[in-house]
C-alpha cells in the first residue's frame, strides 16, 4: 500500500512538472505580443492606411455629475485636437507635432496659450494613433516584458514602455485579445512624479482598425476619474492642418 502510495505521488508531481512545463512554454515573448497587438488591432497594412481619425462623444467628469460634448481630432504623422464643450464655451487642447496650445474659456482665460513641455506629453502620447506598442522600435522607445499581473481580475500581459523622452508607462493587453484594456502612465510633471492610470475598452472597427470607444482616466487611487464616451467615430475624414497649429489671429 505504502509503495503505491508513493507510485502515485512520483506520477502526481511528475504530471505537475509536465504541466507547469508546457504552460512555460506558451508564454508569449515580447516580440509576439507586439505582433499580435498590431493583429488584433486590424494589422499593420490597415494602421497605415488610416492617416486621421475623428471622434464625437461625451465627456463625464464630477462622478457623472457633469457631462461635456467631446470632440477629438487625429491626423498622422502626430497631430491632434480635443474640443470640451459646456454651455457655449470651449476648451481646446491641441498639438502640431512640434508644440501644444491650449483654450481655457472654463479658467476664465479665452486667448490661446502656449502650453509646457510637461503639459503637452499626455497630448503627444494621445496623437498616437497606433498606440505605445505599434512601431515602438521606430518611436524609439524601449520595450520590456514583465509577466502577467492581475487588472480587475483578468490576467493580463504586462509590457513596460520607456518613451524617448524618459517617460514610463506600463501597458497591460487582455490575454485572449491581445488589445489595451489599461495604460499606467508614470512621468515627471513640474518637478512631481505623476502617475495616470487610464482603462480603456469598447472597442469598435472604424476604417479596418480596432478603436476603444471607453476611456476612463485619472490619477492612480482616485475614485473621481474622467470618463470619454466615443458615440462617433470617422477614418480618413480630411482635415486641415491649421486647426493644429497655435492661432496667429490670437489676441496679445
Amino acid at each position: 500500500m505504502n509503495l503505491r502510495l508513493i507510485a502515485l505521488f512520483v506520477t502526481g508531481v511528475a504530471l505537475i512538472s509536465a504541466s507547469a512545463e508546457t504552460q512555460d512554454q506558451k508564454t508569449p515573448t515580447l516580440e509576439e505580443l507586439v505582433t499580435k497587438n498590431t493583429e488584433a488591432k486590424g494589422g499593420a497594412d490597415a494602421l497605415r492606411a488610416l492617416q486621421s481619425l475623428k471622434l464625437t462623444g461625451k465627456l463625464i467628469v464630477d462622478e457623472g455629475q457633469l457631462q461635456l460634448a467631446y470632440l477629438q481630432t487625429k491626423k498622422r504623422p502626430g497631430e491632434i485636437r480635443s474640443e470640451f464643450t459646456l454651455q457655449g464655451m470651449t476648451a481646446v487642447q491641441a498639438y502640431d507635432g512640434k508644440e501644444g496650445w491650449k483654450i481655457s474659456p472654463f479658467q476664465g482665460r479665452k486667448d490661446p496659450e502656449k502650453m509646457s513641455a510637461d503639459d503637452v506629453k499626455p497630448l503627444m502620447e494621445d496623437a498616437e494613433i497606433d498606440g505605445p506598442l505599434v512601431d515602438w522600435k521606430t518611436k524609439e522607445s524601449k520595450l520590456e516584458y514583465l509577466g502577467r499581473e492581475d487588472v480587475d481580475g483578468t490576467s493580463a500581459y504586462k509590457i513596460k514602455v520607456v518613451r524617448k523622452n524618459g517617460d514610463v508607462s506600463f501597458v497591460y493587453l487582455d490575454p485572449d485579445h491581445f488589445l489595451e484594456i489599461r495604460i499606467l502612465t508614470q512621468r515627471i510633471k513640474h518637478g512631481a512624479q505623476e502617475e495616470v492610470e487610464t482603462d480603456v475598452g469598447d472597442y469598435e472597427k472604424i476604417g479596418g482598425v480596432f478603436v476603444p470607444f471607453s476611456i476612463e482616466a485619472g490619477r492612480k487611487g482616485d475614485p473621481d476619474k474622467q470618463k470619454i464616451v466615443i458615440e462617433k467615430a470617422e477614418a480618413n475624414v480630411p482635415i486641415e492642418d491649421a486647426i493644429f497649429h497655435f492661432p496667429t489671429t490670437a489676441t496679445k
